[in-house]
């Protein structure tokens, strides 16, 4: 591996004091209170750091980089998508001008993305695809003559992104973004979906989302939820009969249905998308995270042409949104390399594969004192406590089991790339395991929201 600075004492420490000073992180203060693992180099499943107590040591990533790196590190495959790419150009801007990497993107999202989808808007990020996709049915509903419906619907429980109307549409409560209550707009709640993926429908449960649908059919644009898993709003579980009810109680109220599978695209729930489950088709979705491998940020919102076609006869005819660095070449380039690496490869038997260990390696944190749930999909493996995790201590107890981890709010979970092999599958698992005994012997850690 390369060698990116010299040494490990003196230079890995001032890196993390320049760090400290300056650097702001995620879901952090200033200064941090937690110093940062500090990643010199990264292949396969393995993140290889640095630190002045400990020098050079490899840890297993057990998060596949916040969910995006499903291929691994340094895999040459997208190595040389990106190095041929960059002999042509980096970067040129999408207004006015087009180029093969975005338009062989496009259509093969359309080609493998549920039945409708037609017109692909390439996004900067997750949110920002979240946030085309609001606009996309605040336009079309007034492009329709009906400027009225300007609200959202969604369940509690939710995560859908940090920036503005996404933050509207995240847990109101529990969602990390409570500070804003009273500027966000007002948008629809309903319960948050019973637990348990096998679980069967609750009739009770359909009717409360038919009726809130009927309720204030007159005033929504649309409804967007998380397709099956609920990621970062506590990594919940629901049943896919759930996206039926609302496919049949937006149709019936002329309702657009928009599917956040950010987090769950591309394979991760044994699906290529969580849709799948239900059979159901949105007429908008989002798209992100494992779309360019990890390697590059990009995303997409993808919709029908009765969307796409409602927009373009309205009063303005265009979606007036045009990032600086939309459909970006070299983020293309890679995208499409790493679709055509996960389609072109037997991607459903890896999945199953790490679901069987990872439902082998943490069932027995069932038995650790505070857990009240053990749950997995695909390959996503959860361990809810019974109150907030230390994620300081949990941290810690994995990085000594040679794992890298990232627990939130009352969750230990995994969502390791699909290339880990079955002993590194195994590994992780001890390292949540160990991650979850280190936080129950600490004690609650109050208001651990951090992602």
């Amino acid at each position: 591996m390369p060698e990116p600075f010299p040494g490990t004492g003196t230079a890995a420490a001032e890196l993390l004091e320049l760090d400290r000073r300056h650097v702001w992180h995620p879901y952090g203060p200033i200064p941090g209170a937690e110093e940062p693992l500090l990643v010199e180099s990264a292949a396969g499943v393995r993140l290889r750091v640095a630190d002045a107590a400990e020098g050079r040591r490899e840890l297993v990533d057990g998060m596949s980089s916040w969910w995006s790196a499903i291929h691994g590190y340094n895999h040459p495959v997208l190595n040389a998508a990106a190095t041929e790419q960059l002999g042509r150009m980096s970067h040129v801007m999408f207004g006015g001008l087009t180029h093969e990497p975005a338009v062989r993107l496009s259509k093969r999202l359309v080609d493998v993305t549920p039945e409708g989808l037609e017109h692909v808007f390439l996004a900067d990020s997750g949110s920002v695809s979240v946030e085309v996709a609001v606009k996309m049915c605040l336009q079309y509903q007034r492009s329709r003559g009906r400027p009225r419906r300007q609200r959202l619907m969604t369940w509690r429980g939710g995560y859908h992104g940090d920036t503005w109307h996404p933050m509207s549409v995240c847990d109101p409560d529990g969602g990390m973004h409570d500070l804003w209550s009273g500027v966000l707009p007002c948008q629809v709640f309903a319960d948050a979906p019973p637990s348990g993926f096998d679980a069967g429908p609750d009739p009770v449960y359909a009717e409360h989302v038919r009726d809130l649908v009927a309720l204030h059919a007159g005033e929504l644009a649309a409804v967007i939820v998380e397709p099956v898993v609920q990621g970062a709003g506590g990594m919940r579980f629901h049943s896919p009969a759930y996206l039926q009810v609302l496919r049949e109680a937006c149709d019936e109220h002329d309702v657009l249905l928009v599917l956040d599978e950010i987090a769950t695209g591309f394979g991760r729930t044994g699906m290529l998308f969580a849709s799948e489950h239900a059979g159901v088709a949105p007429d908008v979705l989002c798209v992100g995270k494992a779309l360019t491998g990890g390697y590059l940020t990009m995303a997409a919102t993808l919709c029908t042409s009765r969307v796409a076609e409602g927009i373009s006869r309205g009063e303005v005819p265009v979606l007036a949104h045009g990032p600086t660095f939309m459909g970006n070449p070299l983020a293309a380039a890679v995208a499409d390399a790493s679709l055509e690496l996960l389609l072109g490869q037997d991607w459903q038997a890896e999945v199953r594969r790490i679901e069987a260990g990872l439902r082998s390696g943490l069932a027995p944190a069932r038995d650790i004192p505070g857990v009240t749930d053990v749950r997995v999909l695909g390959g996503i493996g959860v361990v809810q406590l019974d109150g907030p995790v230390d994620t300081a201590a949990a941290g810690r107890a994995a990085v000594r089991e040679g794992v890298w981890l990232r627990p939130f709010r009352d969750t230990v979970y995994t969502m390791p790339p699909y290339v880990t092999g079955d002993e590194d599958v195994a590994r992780i698992c001890a390292g949540v395991r160990a991650a979850v005994a280190a936080s129950a012997e600490s004690g609650p850690a109050a208001g651990a929201v951090a992602r």
